[in-house]
């Protein structure tokens, strides 16, 4: 039986600084995503853990973490004392970074439902290690980890409200976005990261292409007709103009 995946790989070159990512059908006849590295190529499952493991019987880690401090406040009244060692702690971050892994690939097919549920999963991660690690150095391994996280999450959906061409949405998103990330370097006292950061500077840099790419409304395109024709000392159209506008708010 021949193990060689370079017949896997023919045709399908991996390329420095791109995403490469294709769908497939599996032998057990589910589609999965793979990923194109240098030396080979990762395969994942699209529901469920990427590896389609199953530990302790639970989805992931993550749900047989959340289970634990569940019955730990049932059997203690608080989660007071409740904590996730060194172990737990890398076990969730390995986990984590199957689901980076593939939010990356599903955000390069333009799965937009995924990308937004998987780094919504991975948040969880960053929220339970960071209320329950058993040192503050675990809990900044999950933490530091969270402005590129709300910055995925965001694009995610903005893109999907792009998609449908609902423009306000997608600029309500990306504010909601940046203020999450401001709000994250303010509880950990470091605003001034705000002004260094990648993630705010890349939202801050889309949101801008929205609005410009944004269409007018029949209002807005009224009131830059008004503009104009005022400039122009047009004042004949510019009464008709602000009849028209006058018109539109008493409807």
């Amino acid at each position: 039986m021949g193990h060689d995946i370079n017949s896997l790989l023919k045709g399908w070159d991996f390329e420095p600084g791109e995403i490469k990512v294709r769908k497939i059908i599996g032998n057990d006849g589910k589609e999965k995503i793979q990923l194109r590295l240098d030396l080979g190529v990762l395969q994942m499952e699209l529901e469920g853990r990427p590896d389609g493991k199953r530990p302790f019987g639970k989805e992931s880690l993550l749900e047989h973490f959340k289970e634990m401090s569940s019955r730990w406040q049932a059997e203690h009244g608080s989660d007071e004392g409740f904590k996730l060692n060194g172990e737990d702690c890398a076990g969730l971050q390995q986990e984590a970074i199957q689901y980076y892994h593939r939010y990356l690939s599903l955000f390069q097919l333009e799965d937009w439902d995924r990308v937004i549920r998987d780094t919504a999963r991975n948040l969880k991660v960053v929220d339970l290690a960071a209320r329950y690690g058993e040192t503050d150095e675990m809990k900044q391994s999950f933490l530091q980890f969270r402005p590129y996280l709300l910055m995925m999450h965001t694009r995610a959906i903005g893109e999907k409200h792009l998609a449908a061409g609902e423009f306000d949405l997608c600029l309500k998103n990306i504010e909601w976005g940046l203020e999450r990330i401001r709000e994250f370097y303010v509880s950990q006292g470091h605003v001034e990261a705000e002004q260094n950061s990648p993630e705010i500077k890349m939202l801050r840099q889309w949101l801008g292409q929205v609005r410009g790419q944004r269409p007018l409304s029949k209002k807005e395109r009224l009131q830059k007709e008004l503009a104009s024709a005022i400039a122009r000392e047009q004042y004949e159209r510019a009464a008709q103009l602000r009849d028209a506008l006058r018109a539109m708010e008493t409807t």
